[in-house]
């Protein structure tokens, strides 16, 4: 169900709307309530060639405000994915976690255990590999 866009951010087709971010997902929601919280197209906006979908009106001006500090990082692809297959690989918006103010996201939880394990290496070499990993 993976859209093809000119984005690098991970997207898909949510509700009949392409180019969707986080799978609709509102990416500050994990900041301000701790938990996924699906977003609406009532409250959306345009970033970095994808559409963003928020809870709110406030959520989606604070994103406005700094889309930087509420994506997810690696352009919303695994963590874990890009650390050690070094691939693209999709994520399910329940599987996440902030570590030093960044949004990760993982392909499953059980994948998520598995970086959580040792996430301050699997972000070291994440962050080594993305340049690479994000022109396939």
């Amino acid at each position: 169900n993976r859209a093809k866009t000119g984005s690098e951010i991970n997207v898909h087709k949510v509700d009949g709307v392409e180019n969707v971010a986080i799978k609709g997902y509102d990416p500050v929601a994990y900041f301000t309530k701790g938990k996924p919280v699906k977003g609406s197209s009532q409250f959306k906006q345009n970033w970095d060639g994808a559409i963003w979908l928020f809870s709110s009106a406030r959520h989606r001006d604070m994103f406005k405000s700094n889309p930087k500090k509420y994506a997810p990082h690696y352009a919303g692809y695994c963590a874990y994915g890009v650390a050690v297959p070094q691939n693209k690989i999709d994520i399910q918006p329940e599987a996440w976690y902030i570590q030093d103010g960044k949004l990760y996201l993982n392909y499953t939880k059980r994948t998520q255990d598995i970086w959580l394990d040792n996430k301050e290496e699997f972000i070291v070499d994440a962050n080594e590999y993305w340049p690479e990993v994000k022109k396939q």
